[in-house]
């Protein structure tokens, strides 16, 4: 079992910035730590993923806005989050990997116009 926990979400105006965290009860056996986001109408999409061997990748629409990183140390990934847009606006869920899938509760992120 991995327990995720996520904070860092809220209202900003378009241009802002926000930083998710999510910390983890165990990084141990864990192989992929990632970001993923659900807007109203749409699917679950992946945001941002991590490897434990530091491998990243981001999705097209948030590349170069957003920076995925981890301390190990406090078993935490971070999802920071530059030049929102309003179509940011989405649910953003933390998940583990290991050979099951974790998710955390999600944060709600809000971006005005």
């Amino acid at each position: 079992q991995v327990q995720l926990v996520e904070s860092g979400g809220g209202l900003v105006q378009a241009g802002g910035s926000l930083r998710l965290s999510c910390a983890a009860s165990r990084i141990f056996g864990v192989n992929v730590m990632g970001w993923y986001r659900r807007a109203p109408g749409k699917q679950r999409e992946l945001v941002a993923s991590i490897t434990r061997v530091g491998t990243i990748n981001y999705a097209g629409s948030v590349k170069g806005r957003f920076t995925i990183s981890m301390d190990s140390a406090k078993r935490t990934v971070y999802l920071q989050m530059d030049s929102l847009r309003p179509e940011d606006t989405a649910v953003y869920y933390c998940n583990a990997r290991t050979s099951d899938d974790y998710w955390g509760q999600g944060t709600q992120v809000t971006v005005s116009s």
